[in-house]
């Protein structure tokens, strides 16, 4: 029954939903059962975050509920899950079902409607998370929405899948593989293989046996058993396709559609082949969402890397060759959450799932989807009361360094004078003029951005250890002054001489514990129904952005640098606005500790100024703040112009002498979860 129904609903061939769609929902449902089972034992010190809204999209209506709501259920949440209009069928059948089973009534609530409802269910203040699956276009649009509202927020969004041949390649299973990822439910799938890049050598024969396949492909009734291809879910859908497709004539490609007979009526369109077409094209870099795959053509593994890389999204991507050398060194190398070696549209609930880029943030299956449905037990951490900027004296006093230094940005490893030529006044609690800093601008943020992109690659290539080894010369370098840093922080913040003290050594210790992290943090071999496993691998952010603590200007620093640095990525930080001259200081320290140009950036200035500038930056792939709640609302509200990751302390802080400033949340926010799949056999 619920074959036929998500067959009627969607149009996909009814032996893919019976066979693959209505199989894996229920395997969901199985794996977080067992989760529910073990959550105290696995997920200690976590609690059900409460309501969580779930809006799901058409191409898949059952197997989204499954992932969205197995996962909620298991942890302890309610549901309001909103199907998409087009297929609201499974779901509602799926909601006489809870009753059946005995679910409460409250928890789970199945809410029809189009977008307008979504949009009222993120809105609504009574939902604690949303979880989206759809366009990118509404996922930035929730990302807006929920900005500054302390909604937990995960988004799994659009692709523009690579497939990579390599000429070792079994070209006949790669034509399978193609196959089965790219025209599987029509091509409508948000990581369909929908971009063929295959080795020059071997280019031409591999699109002759693919041309072969694609004429064998059946196209008409899905709900004839025999069918490939069944019929695409809207005509405006369909429309939109084919008007990708016509400009490609336009764009000097060569457009090759398969001979399948058409049926006289419903929304049918042919399995199509483009080559030919240059890396700006439309259809080269926008999701089609329709059974139209592209092609380019490589010859280097560099290039295959750089071309498949060359797109907004990051959703999945698929390796062929026989050489697995090759493939586990090019697989770490893509952009995409999700890379299938020699095999394609590999799922399972134990297994991860979720994007890079503008294919979103988050992920689904295994205990890393779990964790975003869990929050920390206990009560709210404490509001933030951030440090003051002091009105300054008249008389500057004695707190006036002997020589009149303007502390400028660290920039490439390299202090820098700010972009726009002005500094400000930094005061003591008394009013006490202490120094002056540089005022940064956006000018100043691009290129500080520009140096750590130019410095993440080669740093995360760094082995573990030898992060390791930078991070404890620094700390070795700062205990070094540790007294010249405690008298300087006393006089920025008031504290006494025994707290000042307090924060230099924890922030010694807090380098020693990421330096110690750097080779430990390690990722998960997958337990998956395949001849094979699944790597959930840890892997680096890219470029860190970080707004750090007011109120801890060298131990807040320290808190964002020492994960960030540790796992591999470069960051851009902005320290306390009120107190910056710590950071300033500590630059002093980077500069004698061989660490790498532009690995570690700073800019100093009002957090307020800079903040939109930093989020907003494309090139940066997150952003973290820890300053006061209206900065968490532009933080969140900015990042949503490539959707980068955002974590934000929503105006709260926490002891950053504790063990859980240097906790798991960290790791979590400095790293990305890749999974890669690896099939074998003889």
């Amino acid at each position: 029954m619920l074959a036929v129904l998500e067959t009627l609903d969607n149009g996909k061939p009814i032996r893919e939903a019976r066979d693959i769609d209505i199989p894996l929902a229920a395997r969901h449902f199985y794996f977080h059962a067992g989760a529910a089972q073990l959550m105290e034992a696995e997920l200690p010190g976590r609690v059900p975050l409460g309501v969580c809204g779930q809006i799901i999209p058409w191409n898949f209506p059952l197997l989204m509920l499954a992932w969205k709501i197995a996962p909620a259920l298991a942890m302890g949440n309610a549901v309001v899950l909103k199907p998409a209009e087009f297929t609201p069928l499974s779901a509602l059948c799926f909601a006489g079902l809870c009753g059946q089973a005995g679910v409460p009534p409250g928890v789970v609530n199945i809410l029809t409607g189009d977008g307008r409802t979504g949009a009222a269910l993120a809105a609504h203040p009574g939902i604690d998370k949303i979880a989206f699956t759809g366009s990118t276009a509404v996922g930035r649009q929730l990302r807006e929405v929920t900005a500054g509202t302390g909604k937990a927020l995960t988004l799994e969004l659009g692709g523009k899948s690579p497939v990579i041949v390599f000429e070792d390649a079994d070209l006949d299973s790669a034509v399978e593989g193609i196959v089965d990822g790219l025209w599987f439910n029509q091509g409508e799938v948000c990581c369909a293989g929908s971009r063929l890049i295959v080795q020059e050598g071997v280019a031409e024969r591999f699109h002759d046996k693919l041309k072969a396949r694609m004429e064998t492909l059946r196209v008409g009734d899905p709900l004839d058993k025999a069918i490939d291809v069944g019929a695409i879910v809207d005509p405006s859908q369909r429309e939109r396709i084919a008007g990708l497709v016509a400009g490609a004539a336009g764009e000097g490609g060569t457009v090759w559609h398969a001979p399948a007979a058409l049926p006289e009526q419903g929304c049918y369109y042919s399995p199509t082949l483009i080559t030919g077409l240059g890396q700006s094209s439309p259809l080269m870099q926008e999701e089609i969402f329709g059974p139209v795959l592209v092609s380019a053509t490589f010859r280097t593994p560099a290039e295959a890397v750089a071309l498949a890389n060359d797109s907004r999204y990051g959703l999945a991507a698929s390796i062929w060759s026989e050489t697995i050398g090759v493939a586990l060194d090019v697989a770490p190398q893509l952009a995409a959450g999700v890379v299938w070696i020699n095999g394609a549209n590999m799922f399972d609930a134990a297994a991860p799932f979720g994007g890079l880029r503008e294919s979103g943030f988050g992920r689904e299956g295994g205990w890393e989807g779990l964790w975003a449905y869990t929050k920390h037990a206990g009560p709210p951490l404490p509001k933030l009361r951030p440090l003051k900027a002091a009105v300054a004296r008249s008389d500057p006093g004695d707190g006036i360094e002997a020589i009149d230094r303007t502390h400028k940005h660290f920039i490439g490893g390299r202090q820098a004078r700010p972009d726009g030529g002005t500094v400000y006044p930094i005061t003591a609690p008394d009013g006490r003029l202490i120094g002056e800093a540089a005022r940064g601008n956006r000018k100043d943020i691009r290129n500080a951005v520009e140096a750590a992109r130019k410095a993440q690659g080669g740093w995360a290539a760094r082995p573990g250890h030898g992060r390791a080894q930078i991070l404890y010369y620094i700390a070795e370098n700062l205990s070094a002054r540790a007294a010249a840093f405690a008298d300087r922080i006393a006089a920025l913040t008031g504290n006494t001489a025994d707290a000042a003290q307090a924060e230099v050594a924890g922030s010694i210790d807090r380098l020693f514990t990421w330096a110690a992290w750097a080779d430990k943090c390690d990722g998960r071999v997958k337990d998956v129904p395949i001849r094979g496993l699944a790597l959930a691998l840890r892997r680096p952010v890219g470029v860190i952005g970080a707004l750090c603590p007011e109120e801890a200007p060298l131990l807040g620093l320290i808190s964002c640098l020492g994960p960030a640095l540790a796992l591999g990525n470069s960051c851009v930080l902005v320290p306390s606005g009120v107190a910056p001259l710590a950071a300033t200081d500590f630059i002093q320290v980077l500069e004698t500790s061989d660490v790498p140009a532009g690995t570690v950036n700073i800019v100093t200035g009002p957090q307020a100024e800079l903040a939109p500038h930093l989020a907003g930056h494309m090139d940066v792939d997150a952003c973290w703040c820890f300053g006061a709640a209206p900065l968490s609302a532009v933080v969140e509200h900015a990042a949503a112009g490539n959707l980068k990751r955002s974590w934000v302390s929503h105006g709260r802080t926490r002891d950053w002498l504790s063990p859980a400033a240097e906790g798991a949340d960290f790791r979590d926010a400095a790293t990305e979860v890749q999974t890669v799949w690896v099939p074998w056999g003889a």
